[in-house]
């Protein structure tokens, strides 16, 4: 399927938390246990850092509209946390306005999507208690659709000329084979990655660690902007607000989660796309890493992980031949066939006891050859009907164009 191809079949399945009839915005309208369900969830999304296990665990174990009863009313705090940051969710929730929220949302064309729902992508469940109260989503696809056959691409900001190459080609070749690129939208590696899959005509979702309705980096503001016209754009955090460098980290978790495999492009020792590639490992997804220059410092994160269980690739049916079906798998590596490698080996003995210069009797090629000299005699006339060899007195030489042949197949070590 190409990526024309899945963006289609996305649209069709979109979830019934879009801003449409059945959304998030109707949603705040209703009075039911899911529209309450749903505006609770809305309302921590505002309270809560990302990955905020202890929010998780009681969202799971109470649901969402009682934690929102319990932070209201601000008194005995909930297990799990201390009295003092107790008291700092409370104030929090005292600013917490779900309805705005919403409305700020639709305003900006997104919609909220949360677990239990048709377009909830069931993989993220794999993140337990740390997994996010629901995403704030721009796009007409379907996020649970598009996550079923996605890679994430991700690597350095300040990568090399090498390293934006190669996250283009990659992401332009998954693209081509109807997968979803999926990266952070940032600079460098992201944003290479991401053009790679719009310019071959793919798809591709950008995952924020900001509000979706303000595009981060400003200076990717256009390119964001096209990810939400033609794919999605995707964030945890409420409309409006800002990154950090804690989201950023925490905001990968969610990259590792929602995808097949994570493939590593360029990345230094303390790289945040190691964190992203160290979630996946332990999520049981695909680790693979791009390699560069043994003396390049934005390599040495990715080389070492290759060291230890991630695994190489160099092109995108590398990378489909572990994340995609029984099968699918990357055609057969060779170098050139040479004219050499036609003939019998024997025959090839016989050519190669020749000097590289002057002439031999058929003797002295027998006896290199390790052969009889009515068998090296044989195969030199064969040799010469090939135009290998050619014969002088009693004497035989290489021609030309074994010369070359012969040079073209010896290592230059």
């Amino acid at each position: 399927m190409t990526g024309a191809g899945v963006a289609a079949r996305g649209r069709s399945a979109a979830g019934t938390c879009g801003t449409g009839g059945g959304g998030a915005g109707s949603g705040a309208r209703g009075g039911g246990p899911e529209d309450r369900e749903l505006l609770g969830r809305v309302f921590l999304a505002r309270v809560f850092e990302p990955g905020d296990e202890a929010g998780g665990r009681w969202v799971r174990e109470r649901g969402a509209p009682e934690v929102v009863r319990r932070l209201r009313e601000g008194g005995r705090a909930l297990p799990g946390v201390s009295e003092k940051r107790w008291a700092g969710l409370c104030a929090r929730a005292g600013r917490a306005d779900p309805g705005r929220d919403l409305a700020v949302a639709r305003s900006a064309g997104a919609r909220f999507v949360v677990p239990g729902t048709a377009e909830w992508p069931g993989q993220l469940d794999d993140l337990g208690d740390a997994r996010p109260l629901g995403l704030w989503v721009r796009g007409g696809p379907s996020l649970r659709m598009w996550a079923l056959r996605s890679v994430a691409v991700v690597g350095a900001r300040a990568c090399t000329e090498y390293g934006a190459h190669m996250a283009a080609t990659l992401a332009a070749g998954l693209a081509e084979r109807g997968w979803v690129v999926v990266s952070g939208g940032a600079y460098g590696i992201d944003g290479a990655a991401h053009r790679g899959a719009l310019g071959a005509g793919g798809a591709t979702a950008a995952v924020l660690a900001c509000g979706v309705d303000r595009p981060y980096p400003p200076g990717h503001t256009a390119l964001i902007t096209r990810i939400a016209e033609q794919g999605l754009v995707v964030g945890e955090l409420p409309p409006g607000d800002h990154p950090t460098p804690s989201r950023f980290i925490l905001r990968n978790r969610v990259i590792a989660a929602l995808t097949r495999g994570t493939v590593v492009v360029e990345a230094a020792h303390r790289s945040g796309s190691l964190v992203t590639a160290r979630a996946a490992r332990r999520l049981g997804r695909h680790v693979m890493g791009v390699p560069g220059p043994a003396t390049s410092a934005l390599s040495a994160g990715v080389h070492e992980m290759l060291r230890g269980d991630a695994v190489l690739v160099g092109d995108a049916a590398e990378v489909v031949e572990l994340v995609g079906a029984m099968g699918e798998l990357p055609p057969e590596r060779r170098g050139p066939v040479l004219p050499t490698d036609l003939l019998e080996s024997r025959t090839r003995q016989v050519l190669a006891g020749l000097p590289g210069r002057g002439t031999a009797t058929a003797g002295e090629v027998a006896l290199r050859a390790q052969t009889t000299q009515d068998d090296a005699v044989a195969r030199l006339y064969e040799l010469r009907a090939l135009g290998y060899v050619e014969r002088h007195g009693d004497g035989w030489k290489l021609t030309r164009q074994a010369m070359i042949s012969v040079r073209g197949g010896r290592s230059p070590c």
